[in-house]
């Protein structure tokens, strides 16, 4: 009998590489969204009847549990960089575990971040390392899964320096800090992985990081280099960036708030011995080999452009 797998979260930029996968494999999905109507996009990418929609709000627990009955995998992606951390991060996160334990599903991906700490300084970091724990505690044999920072065509990453790279010069904000930078499509295929067979991956927390480690200032540079442009990188000495990320609560178009500039003071890598992309058998792939064909839309001519050296 084939699998149907709630996935929760499978409208957003990860989402909807998730859903190709599992879609590819020959499960059946359920899109659990507050508004259903956001996944509607996904149809198409399935055969007839392989694509189910059903509304649900993470921090509803009521919602939650009508939209995993009669799964036999769900995968939890939703998380949010600012606003009310404790009630998705952890609230949400333990309402879905509750749910998938209570309708005997046999499958629970849970999907943090690096960094996760539940006795962290920022808040998003202590939530998620929060919402593993109380994932845990009700369902021992949830799968969790920790990507880097994550990039692809529609992200919000590298688009947004690229997007930045087009000035004269570029700011750059802790420039030293180190990160691993991960492809999109490769955690999507790792989830899907741990979904649909969980007698592998059950029960094991995985760190999910790229095949390079860079750091800020150079991140930006290869972004600016492979949209074709060749702005001053300015470095923000550490004093006046967290001038402007206490500034970032209140004040609109702020670049940076104060719980991102504590994540900032850690480096976003895998953890040493942390097991990774080779327990799923994947080779990640590095930046240069997948960004360079959607950074030609920053290029001054676009496709036409000459190719940078």
């Amino acid at each position: 009998m084939t699998a149907l797998v709630t996935l929760f979260g499978g409208a957003g930029f990860l989402g909807r590489y998730v859903a190709q996968e599992l879609l590819k494999a020959g499960a059946r999905v359920l899109l659990a969204e507050r508004d259903p109507k956001r996944a509607f996009f996904i149809k198409p990418l399935g055969g007839l009847g392989q694509t189910q929609f059903a509304a649900a709000d993470i921090t509803r627990a009521e919602s939650v549990a009508r939209a995993v009955q009669g799964s036999d995998a769900v995968i939890n992606l939703v998380g949010i960089l600012k606003g009310d951390f404790e009630a998705v991060h952890i609230g949400g996160a333990r309402n879905v575990a509750e749910a998938a334990r209570d309708a005997g599903v046999g499958a629970l991906v849970h999907v943090s971040a690096i960094g996760a700490d539940a006795d962290a300084e920022s808040r998003y970091a202590r939530s998620k390392g929060q919402g593993e724990a109380a994932v845990r505690a009700v369902f021992p044999q949830a799968t969790v899964l920790r990507p880097s920072i994550i990039f692809g065509p529609d992200d919000h990453f590298v688009n947004r320096f690229a997007q930045m790279a087009r000035m004269p010069v570029l700011p750059v904000i802790r420039g030293g800090v180190k990160l691993q930078p991960v492809f999109v499509a490769d955690v999507a295929r790792a989830i899907a992985a741990a979904a649909l067979d969980p007698a592998r991956f059950a029960g094991r927390t995985f760190e999910l990081g790229g095949p390079e480690t860079l750091s800020m200032a150079d991140l930006n540079a290869w972004i600016a280099k492979a949209a074709g442009r060749d702005p001053a990188i300015l470095s923000i000495p550490d004093g006046a960036a967290r001038l402007m990320a206490r500034l970032g609560g209140w004040a609109p178009g702020a670049p940076i708030t104060w719980d991102q500039w504590l994540m900032l003071q850690k480096d976003n890598v895998a953890a040493g011995g942390a097991e990774g992309f080779e327990a799923f058998g994947i080779k990640p792939a590095p930046l240069e080999a997948v960004a360079p064909g959607w950074l030609v839309q920053y290029r001054r001519h676009g496709r036409f452009a000459k190719q940078p050296a």
